[in-house]
């Protein structure tokens, strides 16, 4: 079974769609000249001056909130870890780079959410890249929309919405408290019904809620880590650079890891954990209260910003200045958890534990509205229920696979839920292009 799903995920994760994820980012990075950088104070006053006056259903920030609740999650601190231990630390710097031209990547989804919305029968908004395949190129390209909603769904039931995030908060509470993963899945599912319920105006409360406190308390924490470790900052950061164009030597626990691991790990993970490309962040942009598509935009690029180029970057240096990543039986949670300990001892593991599991817990509350709006795409309002019904299900069982059979899983739906959305990018792009340019001008 893993031998098989090792194959089809490098089948999957292969050149061609590592190109086209990078590739798309780039290309929009140099048609906007350079607009995550020139832009990005301007995005930042956005966020902090929305006053949720357009139509939608829940304000721009509530929408990043409930967008950075389904990326800040395991990718953050697990997600990290797995790419260093097995790409070696040059993968953190293939990590930003997937995630500087990714910013570009998710401006162009947040665009293309507002301007190509609907609403659903039940009157909500819905949005996505079902619906800007389907409005915007036309309903000759209904099968695209339909491959995307079917693997939205997948990744909902089956990667990140599931299975890899209830995975890492049972395994890491099993490991500081000892607790049962199959009393903790059960609880999990329970707290998950009783939210999503609500529908998004709940999920996006509970995100506004959580979500900054638990950023901010994760940014804290590994900010002490790196400035009682910042002698070895300077040499981390040529270390991580070195690594990314050469391979990296066995040391200590590493067995040592190849300039092409490092790429692609260092993509993957960076896409599994801000998701920029995938399609899934358009689908909480469309709910925003914006009625400007390139102020929506704006906006979602800096979910990529928060999620990767911070809070990435520091899980992946702590990792490294601690020195961690070399000790041999260290992956996964445990590496991170390792990292902190070695400031703030025992403490510091348990601060993790609770920092992972509200990451994961909201992850999982944002990925249970994108595969409702990709469910009720494929089948009506009639039956969300019933999505919800196995949604609540699958969290249930999220405690009885093994890691690395999750993560695999993950990465492969991950990778076919990309490629139909990068196609509608890159299809739409003129349009996307020209009234950005045609904003800026008039303004």
């Amino acid at each position: 079974m893993v031998e098989i799903l090792q194959r089809v995920n490098g089948l999957v994760w292969g050149a061609p769609l590592l190109m086209l994820l990078v590739g798309t980012g780039i290309y929009f990075s140099f048609r906007l000249g350079l607009f995550q950088v020139r832009k990005l104070p301007q995005a930042l006053r956005l966020v902090l001056a929305d006053d949720g006056s357009g139509q939608g259903d829940v304000s721009s920030f509530a929408a990043l909130c409930t967008a950075l609740a389904a990326t800040v999650g395991t990718g953050n601190i697990v997600g990290v870890a797995t790419a260093i231990k097995m790409g070696g630390p040059g993968a953190l710097f293939w990590m930003w780079v997937a995630a500087f031209f990714g910013m570009a990547t998710k401006y162009a989804e947040g665009f293309l959410a507002i301007k190509y919305r609907t609403k659903d029968a039940n009157g909500q908004v819905a949005g996505g890249p079902m619906h800007y395949i389907t409005i915007g190129m036309g309903e000759k390209w209904k099968p695209l929309a339909i491959f995307f909603a079917i693997s939205g769904v997948l990744v909902a039931f089956l990667g990140i919405g599931t299975f890899t995030q209830v995975n890492s908060i049972t395994s890491s509470l099993e490991n500081s408290f000892a607790f049962s993963p199959q009393v903790v899945s059960i609880i999990l599912a329970v707290l998950v019904g009783v939210i999503i319920f609500g529908g998004i105006e709940a999920i996006s409360n509970v995100s506004t809620k959580v979500v900054p406190f638990m950023a901010l308390l994760y940014i804290a924490a590994t900010v002490t880590v790196l400035a009682v470790n910042a002698h070895q900052l300077l040499p981390t950061l040529v270390l991580v650079a070195k690594s990314a164009f050469t391979p990296s030597a066995a040391l200590g626990g590493f067995a040592g890891a190849s300039v092409r691991a490092a790429i692609q790990n260092g993509i993957a993970r960076g896409v599994f954990s801000n998701e920029s490309g995938l399609g899934s962040a358009p689908i909480a942009a469309a709910a925003a209260k914006s009625n400007q598509p390139v102020e929506q935009g704006l906006i979602s690029m800096v979910g990529t910003f928060i999620d990767t180029i911070i809070i990435c970057s520091l899980t992946g240096l702590s990792i490294l200045v601690t020195g961690q990543w070399t000790v041999e039986g260290l992956e996964g949670a445990p590496l991170t958890q390792a990292a902190f300990a070695t400031f703030f001892g025992n403490p510091g593991a348990l601060a993790l534990t609770f920092s992972l599991v509200l990451f994961a817990f909201t992850t999982i509350l944002g990925w249970s509205y994108y595969g409702e709006r990709c469910f009720e795409f494929l089948f009506g309002t009639r039956f969300i229920l019933l999505y919800r019904l196995i949604f609540i299900a699958m969290v249930a069982l999220g405690g009885f696979l093994q890691l690395e059979v999750i993560w695999m899983i993950a990465d492969i739906v991950n990778g076919l839920m990309a490629l139909p959305n990068l196609i509608a990018l890159l299809a739409l792009s003129p349009i996307i292009i020209r009234e950005t340019r045609q904003y800026f001008k008039e303004r």
